[in-house]
């Protein structure tokens, strides 16, 4: 638990120096390693159905779409969804595509009384690499964490 607390501080400082809107920014290892040391945190994936359906989830994710398919128009009910599953007090660890969308949740969530949202950088499949392909270079895929596909 020491260790979790530590990684979610280095997260604070670093969502303050970038001047973030919530608790913390964590990259995909320290997300991971959070959950493990503390198993009442949450991932929450605000990717779109079709979008877990086809690229990949991560094994217990809450998933909360922010944008739904197809459109990608905004989820009205998305704060209220995300109130079914998590208490406004729960440690939430945000993730999207690339990190931008569970940047916009962890905000919209900050300002809806939600006091421990993280997002996590880089997202789950991360930045494109030199062939234009996602999750080989950064995100939660690129660094070995678990998902499952279809």
């Amino acid at each position: 638990m020491a260790a979790a607390n530590k990684i979610l501080e280095q997260a604070q400082n670093r969502a303050q120096e970038q001047g973030y809107n919530y608790r913390g920014a964590l990259l995909p290892t320290e997300a991971y390693q959070v959950l493990q040391a503390m198993p009442e945190a949450k991932v929450v994936d605000v990717r779109c159905c079709a979008e877990l359906d086809w690229v990949g989830r991560v094994p217990g994710a809450v998933e909360v779409e922010l944008m739904t398919y197809p459109g990608m128009q905004p989820n009205p009910h998305f704060v209220e969804q995300l109130k079914e599953q998590a208490a406004e007090d729960a440690v939430l660890l945000l993730l999207c595509r690339t990190g931008v969308r569970s940047d916009k949740a962890a905000t919209l969530l900050s300002q809806h009384g939600f006091t421990h949202c993280y997002n996590i950088l880089g997202g789950f499949e991360g930045d494109k690499d030199e062939a234009g392909h996602r999750g080989l270079k950064t995100g939660w895929k690129a660094a070995g964490l678990p998902w499952v596909q279809g």
